[in-house]
């Protein structure tokens, strides 16, 4: 009877485990998204991500009578890739991301993660003013 315990137990870790794999980790689709770059910031509680915001252009309707634009919020896990956005928000930018089917907490409040800029497009602005840099680790 034990033996039997044993082996329906190890049956369901190795389901679980699978399941959990592909819910967070198997990459259910990748893409390229380009518009302008709304924003990217660095927060959370626990664990501090990269989430940031890419206005596309066009518009579709909402609720009736109303037109919404399109905006894709991403996470990035890439501290370098995130400074790069975050260093010329308002430009163009292509980026290529992968879609999983849940979130993390270690890596981002979506389960779109870019990965990779692909182009950037836009004037570059003279900064006067560097903003000051807090270490928060």
């Amino acid at each position: 009877m034990g033996r039997f315990f044993t082996i329906v137990i190890i049956a369901l870790v190795v389901i679980g485990a699978g399941l959990f794999y592909w819910r967070f980790y198997w990459v259910f689709g990748e893409g390229v998204k380009s518009g302008e770059l709304n924003f990217v910031v660095k927060k959370g509680y626990i664990f501090k991500t990269y989430e940031g915001k890419l206005i596309q252009s066009g518009f579709r309707g909402g609720i009736a009578g109303s037109i919404q634009s399109y905006e894709f919020e991403f996470s990035v896990e890439n501290a370098q890739i995130a400074t790069t956005l975050m260093e010329n928000s308002g430009k163009q930018f292509d980026l290529h991301y992968k879609e999983y089917l849940g979130a993390l907490p270690w890596r981002g409040n979506t389960k779109y993660i870019v990965d990779s800029i692909l182009s950037m497009n836009g004037q570059p602005e003279e900064k006067s003013i560097k903003p000051k840099v807090h270490n928060t680790q």
